[in-house]
């Protein structure tokens, strides 16, 4: 997974709601050709952040995995490299 010898990154999500969480990136993943990345929400909760990532020439974008059946095998891929690298 990218991002392993970086420092904390952080980035700030902004909701619906406008309700802002600031999340450490986990890392940036493959999974079937399209890239995922995970964030680590800093509110002290479990909680684990999956979206699409699309890297741009000078930003990137998030996107929501609105598929459950893609999202449950991005999570299980994630999972599975998490416990890789333990």
């Amino acid at each position: 997974m990218a991002n392993e010898n970086a420092e904390l990154d952080i980035i700030t999500l902004e909701f619906d709601d406008d309700s802002k969480i600031d999340c450490e990136i986990l890392g940036i993943f493959d999974y079937e050709g399209a890239e995922y990345i995970a964030l680590l929400p800093l509110d002290d909760s479990e909680d684990v952040y999956i979206y699409g990532y699309k890297e741009g020439e000078d930003s990137f974008e998030l996107l929501d995995i609105e598929d459950d059946a893609l999202f449950e095998k991005v999570a299980a891929e994630l999972e599975a490299i998490l416990n890789e690298a333990e």
